[in-house]
């Protein structure tokens, strides 16, 4: 072979257009031309993979190791990356589909190119595409989600038992200049006293000095762990009004979070929106706050914050405004009669929303409630909390997955009977509602009445091969829009016109495969990343795929918002639509492979299904 003849035919295609020619003209010394014949193997699954193969002319067939057609290859295109990039062996069938010439350029000369070019390894290397907070350029938000209340604790704090006098615990306070008190018993954290407490419940209270401090101390203080971020402790004190945080660790006091340790790093954005939720009493002012949440998020973009924590942070805000219209519904229609539970699901549920959403929630009811004594009650109040949420711009869920409709509002026995009958009969409708109601997530209530109802559901599902099987077959049906010839399957009319659904084709899919792992599992995380990573640790999904779907989910997700983030900025509604005319060559080229990832997974999941029924 000419040494022109490689580096002509390169210099055309991306990215070996980012190559000198020079260079080119050196790499065409090593590499080979091959004649491949119709029909002919030319990568065998598990096979070592010596080098990148270009196809010259001619078509070449990807197939899945459950012979399921992956891709079909044209002129230009390469294989072999990612072998090489990973454990070297070959993922997938490589078939001639027709007489084929290929290069085949070394593997050390391929990962020369990788480790010498950034721009020619992130062409081949989806994960590379990180966004990342430009240096010196972050915020207060960004700080509080990479940084764990551990880091920001003062550690081992000043205990004192519950029988000793307010007098001596305020003179041990004023000698040692702090703000509170932790209140012990045999070791196990029982109360916290505050300066505060000491004022109200004390001297305007006119108690006596003798008082022991569990008289007025403030019980069963909430806690977190010191593994939780930063970010979490703000929102946790600013909706609870808290300003003091102690630490638990293993039902051992560890430390205490006081706004003294958060003030240098105290978020600008999400905190405070919750606690001016916390503040309003209409709905026109929640909804005044809640429209500050697109700001926020193309902020957050901005940033460079990942598309998990976003999604995190904009259904905390979500999760406030819930709480809030809860409590606004019991003010107004006066405490409920019995105990209940109200539940998000969708994508509330997992921790997920971004700037489109709608509502999917549902109510669990103590088994107490007499529809005739109590249904009125839980009648207006599903009704006002809806309507807070509508008003605040998350829409009435068309299919009227709320707790607005009686069926989604009902005692403990009768959801129990809604999953047992899902789990044994699972027909398409059955399958359609147990793929929301597996994503509920308790928002304010009593989780009690959820807790054991969840792990007995899951035990059943992962028990029931029938149940996983229907399931499974249910999450294949959203697939990624991909073409035969290795393009986008694009809208082709409508409002819509030549883009791609990155909810639906993009998103939906992993979220899918990730509820099927957790079913097989009983993993209890609603989460679609937690899911995959507690699938992964156990087994129930293989290291490398696993790390593919979170890899393909993160660099979705990511492009989302900052398709989402752009509409915003351009004052525009954002949604879900993304037309690949409007990225880079490089990105549509990444996202091609995250919509390859998730085929791949499909057909490894739907194969091995189908071995096991």
């Amino acid at each position: 072979m000419s040494t022109s003849d490689f580096a002509e035919f390169a210099s055309h295609r991306h990215p070996f257009d980012l190559i000198e020619m020079s260079r080119l003209a050196a790499l065409a010394q090593n590499t080979l031309r091959i004649e491949v014949a119709k029909g002919e193997v030319i990568l065998s699954v598990g096979q070592k993979v010596d080098g990148l193969y270009l196809i010259q002319s001619g078509e070449v067939d990807l197939i899945t190791p459950e012979d399921t057609l992956l891709l079909h290859l044209t002129v230009g295109n390469s294989f072999g990356e990612r072998a090489m990039l990973s454990d070297g062996h070959a993922p997938n069938r490589a078939v001639a589909n027709q007489d084929c010439t290929l290069f085949l350029i070394p593997k050390a000369d391929f990962l020369a190119l990788t480790t010498d070019l950034p721009s020619f390894h992130a062409y081949f290397d989806s994960s590379l595409i990180k966004r990342t907070t430009a240096a010196g350029q972050s915020d207060s938000t960004t700080d509080l989600i990479s940084i764990t209340i551990g880091e920001l604790m003062t550690p081992d704090p000043i205990t004192i038992g519950p029988d000793m006098p307010v007098t001596e615990a305020a003179k041990l306070m004023q000698a040692r200049n702090i703000s509170c008190l932790l209140i012990t018993e045999e070791e196990r954290l029982i109360g916290i006293l505050t300066t505060g407490d000491m004022a109200h419940r004390v001297v305007a209270a006119g108690h006596s000095l003798d008082t022991p401090v569990r008289a007025i101390m403030t019980p069963d203080p909430f806690t977190l762990g010191p593994d939780a971020l930063g970010f979490d402790a703000l929102l946790s004190m600013m909706e609870r009004t808290h300003t003091h945080l102690p630490v638990v660790a293993e039902g051992k006091l560890i430390g205490i979070l006081t706004n003294t340790n958060l003030v240098q790093r105290q978020a600008v954005s999400a905190p405070f929106l919750i606690r001016d939720l916390q503040r309003q009493d209409d709905f026109e002012s929640l909804a005044a706050i809640v429209a500050k949440v697109p700001q926020m998020l193309a902020q957050l973009v901005g940033s460079g914050v990942d598309a998990h924590n976003i999604g995190r942070i904009v259904t905390n805000v979500t999760d406030s405004l819930t709480r809030r219209l809860v409590q606004l519904a019991e003010k107004k229609f006066g405490p409920a009669p019995v105990p209940y539970l109200w539940l998000a699901c969708g994508s509330q549920g997992r921790q997920e929303q971004t700037g489109v959403s709608d509502q999917d929630n549902c109510l669990i009811l103590d088994e107490s409630f007499i529809e005739s004594d109590h249904g009125a009650y839980f009648t207006q109040f599903a009704q006002f909390v809806s309507d807070g949420l509508d008003a605040a711009g998350f829409y009435y869920c068309p299919g009227e997955m709320m707790a607005t409709n009686p069926r989604w509002r009902q005692p403990v026995s009768v959801w129990r009977s809604y999953f047992d009958k899902w789990i044994d009969r699972p027909d398409p409708m059955a399958q359609m509602l147990a793929s929301v109601m597996f994503d509920l997530r308790p928002i304010v209530g009593d989780e009690r009445l959820f807790a054991g109802l969840y792990q007995e559901t899951l035990e059943k599902a992962k028990k029931n091969s029938i149940f996983r099987a229907h399931m499974i077959s249910n999450s294949l049906s959203h697939t990624p829009p991909l073409s035969f010839f290795r393009g986008f399957a694009l809208i082709k009319k409508g409002e819509h016109k030549d883009t791609v659904d990155l909810k639906l084709n993009g998103v939906v899919p992993i979220v899918d495969l990730a509820r099927a792992y957790a079913l097989q599992g009983a993993i209890t995380a609603a989460n679609t990343r937690e899911r995959l990573i507690q699938a992964r640790d156990q087994g129930t999904i293989s290291h490398s795929g696993a790390q593919d779907l979170i890899d393909a989910y993160d660099l979705i997700a990511t492009m989302r918002l900052a398709h989402q983030a752009r509409q915003i900025r351009e004052g525009k509604k954002p949604d879900n639509f993304l037309a690949p005319a409007s990225l880079s060559e490089l990105e549509r080229n990444h996202l091609k492979d995250a919509f390859i990832m998730i085929k791949t997974q499909q057909s490894a999941l739907g194969h091995a299904q189908g071995a096991n029924i």
